[in-house]
């Protein structure tokens, strides 16, 4: 993970952006870090530390000072940095995630249909999601501070109330250290039960047949013993349920506190994410350090309503 200790969210003005910045007040305030906000694209480059923000009589507040001010009132205890940059949205966002513990960004909720072109439109949080260096988790505008939280009836106080779970999407050919801690650290900090969801699909031909069958080939060339039987596929799936449980073992010891549920089930990955995602306040999911994002993240970010980490990882 990074070894930075700082969160950084960036600001447009827009409310996807204040949103996904009081979401990030909150996780520096779960995490004791500081918190960064940072304005790319702009034509005078200011450098503040929040309260101490002010504008002379007569001026007008800028998106940056806005934001750092109602944060402020919002968390008093946390530390905040403002600060503007004449930089371009993508590298200028890059650039702060390398000195970053998680960068956060909004994005537009499905039923949002604003025209305002932010820098924190969809293609930017796509491209640095893709490049980062730092974990990058998207907000969805309209996200609460009870979102995150479970409903409990009766008169609690929504900010005592459990956390919601946080789900991890793990591909076991690929079970990545970096992913896997970010997961459980998430968790073991909200004191919050952790789904860990490993999405198969059975192979429509055993070993001893091809994995797609020629397409010179008859329908009485492929063997029915090439097909693999109900014992085959429940032989397969037990593999990787013990290959999850394997993978897990040393994370389970080294976060006893956190309650792990271990799910192995059948179907794309992505349309799985968007079902156990249903009711967790955070979905977490990997993407392999030089490469583009995978089907499954790029579901998972259009169209999971939760907040979404992306975890770089090698």
């Amino acid at each position: 993970m990074n070894s930075a200790t700082t969160i950084t969210t960036g600001i447009d003005g827009s409310p996807a952006s204040l949103d996904a910045a009081d979401w990030a007040a909150r996780e520096a305030g779960r995490r004791r870090l500081p918190l960064r906000l940072l304005h790319a694209g702009t034509q005078h480059r200011v450098s503040a530390r929040v309260p101490d923000v002010d504008v002379p009589a007569g001026c007008t507040r800028s998106a940056l000072d806005r934001a750092a001010i109602q944060l402020a009132y919002a968390h008093p205890a946390l530390d905040i940095v403002a600060r503007d940059t004449e930089t371009p949205a993508v590298p200028a966002l890059l650039a702060a995630a390398a000195e970053s513990e998680t960068l956060v960004l909004g994005t537009r909720g499905r039923t949002d249909h604003s025209a305002q072109a932010g820098f924190l439109a969809g293609s930017v949080a796509l491209a640095v999601a893709a490049s980062a260096a730092c974990p990058v988790v998207l907000v969805r505008a309209g996200e609460l501070p009870s979102d995150e939280r479970e409903f409990t009836p009766g008169g609690t106080p929504p900010s005592t109330a459990p956390y919601r779970p946080v789900v991890l999407g793990l591909d076991l050919e690929r079970p990545a250290d970096n992913l896997i801690g970010y997961a459980f650290d998430t968790a073991a900090v909200r004191s919050a039960p952790l789904l860990v969801v490993h999405a198969w699909t059975p192979p429509p031909y055993g070993d001893r047949g091809p994995a797609v069958p020629s397409p010179d080939a008859s329908p009485s060339e492929v063997s029915p013993s090439d097909v693999p039987s109900a014992d085959d596929v429940r032989d397969h799936e037990t593999g990787r349920r013990r290959a999850l449980a394997g993978t897990l073992r040393s994370w389970c010891h080294k976060f006893p506190d956190v309650p792990v549920v271990e799910e192995v089930v059948h179907g794309r990955p992505g349309d799985q994410l968007l079902r156990v995602s249903t009711g967790a306040g955070l979905l977490v999911v990997g993407r392999r350090a030089g490469e583009r994002l995978g089907r499954a993240a790029r579901t998972a970010i259009r169209q999971v309503t939760c907040p979404v980490a992306v975890v770089p990882h090698d």
